[in-house]
């Protein structure tokens, strides 16, 4: 439910209204635009009169919402979020690269591709340490070590850092990574959600190769709720019928979540290509479509890499790839 506030009134009497909402259990998030005040009310909502709340003084209106993503639609919070990453913003007009290895192997690996993307143009640093993986026998990352080695690489060259979390448990070994990430196996982990939506870091939410656009918002919901506003979304390809790439990269959901939510939208063309040849073509096709940023595997030396050798880019290759998204950028925006 929105409630309107009526313009120049009194910041006491909007805290008073918010505390008798608290009151009947349901929480208020506010939000200013232009001068108007929104509160978007989360809770038992059906419990409340509408006709009630509009005879109050301070009221201008009062609407339901449709969707159950209250606070991550745009009736709720109609300008662009931008979330700040270690002071690399990411939506509202910017665009954020990140680039790395898709598993931290050593340091000398971290230092050879942190140093290559940064020159290519990249602003974050990206790495796993935990990786679930479909087989148990495949590797899975090495934890809360490589975790400690992405955080110095990222310090020494000055990268944000970004990395995938798969469980609650392991918040505390995250305390010096920038960003976490919800791999796309985890977007329906409701309890994940809920412990990243009580603490404070930026979430990079993947959508899961079989969920809806709905599902993906309602994934972010649990997150926005909990009390954490700094949620980035990322398409990373759906499932389909075609075995010539990993997964189908959903071009028009870029478009589609930029009407439907303010937060920001970034691809990861990686997954979605399975082949590192496939890369360049979708994160293009991203950039034109309108992404706030892409998320792309580079690696030293893509046929040794310990996870995803196949769509791994080379730190040459993906040099070249950071020109042609500059020129397509400069295209868009002219």
């Amino acid at each position: 439910m929105l409630v309107f506030i009526k313009k120049d009134t009194p910041e006491a009497a909007i805290r008073s209204l918010v505390i008798q909402l608290s009151r009947q259990g349901i929480g208020a998030a506010r939000a200013d635009s232009g001068g108007q005040i929104l509160l978007t009310l989360v809770g038992p909502t059906w419990t409340l009169d509408e006709q009630h709340l509009l005879a109050l003084p301070h009221v201008a209106d009062v609407k339901r919402l449709t969707p159950v993503w209250r606070l991550a639609s745009r009736q709720h919070h109609p300008e662009d979020t931008v979330v700040s990453v270690g002071g690399v913003p990411i939506g509202g007009g910017s665009f954020c690269l990140m680039a790395g290895p898709c598993a931290i192997e050593s340091a000398f690996q971290m230092q050879s591709v942190a140093r290559s993307v940064k020159a290519a143009g990249a602003v974050m640093l990206r790495g796993g340490a935990y990786k679930p993986r479909t087989s148990p026998y495949a590797f899975q990352g090495f934890g809360a070590p490589a975790l400690e080695l992405l955080a110095q690489t990222g310090r020494e060259m000055g990268l944000p850092t970004v990395s995938e979390i798969t469980d609650a448990a392991q918040l505390p070994q995250f305390e010096h990574v920038d960003m976490l990430q919800v791999g796309a196996r985890n977007m329906q982990n409701y309890e994940l959600l809920r412990a990243l939506g009580g603490q404070p870091k930026p979430v990079l939410l993947k959508r899961a190769v079989g969920a809806t656009v709905e599902e993906l918002l309602q994934s972010a919901e649990y997150i926005l709720s909990g009390g954490n506003p700094n949620v980035v979304l990322c398409e990373r390809g759906v499932r389909s019928f075609s075995k010539t790439s990993r997964a189908a990269l959903d071009v028009s959901v870029i478009p589609v979540l930029k009407q439907m939510t303010h937060l920001p939208v970034i691809v990861d063309p990686s997954h979605a290509a399975g082949r590192a040849a496939l890369v360049p073509p979708l994160a293009l096709a991203a950039v034109a479509a309108g992404a706030d940023g892409l998320l792309i595997e580079v690696h030293d030396r893509p046929a040794a890499a310990l996870s995803d050798p196949a769509q791994s880019m080379s730190c040459t290759a993906f040099a070249q790839l950071a020109e042609r998204i500059a020129k397509v950028r400069q295209a868009i925006e002219a």
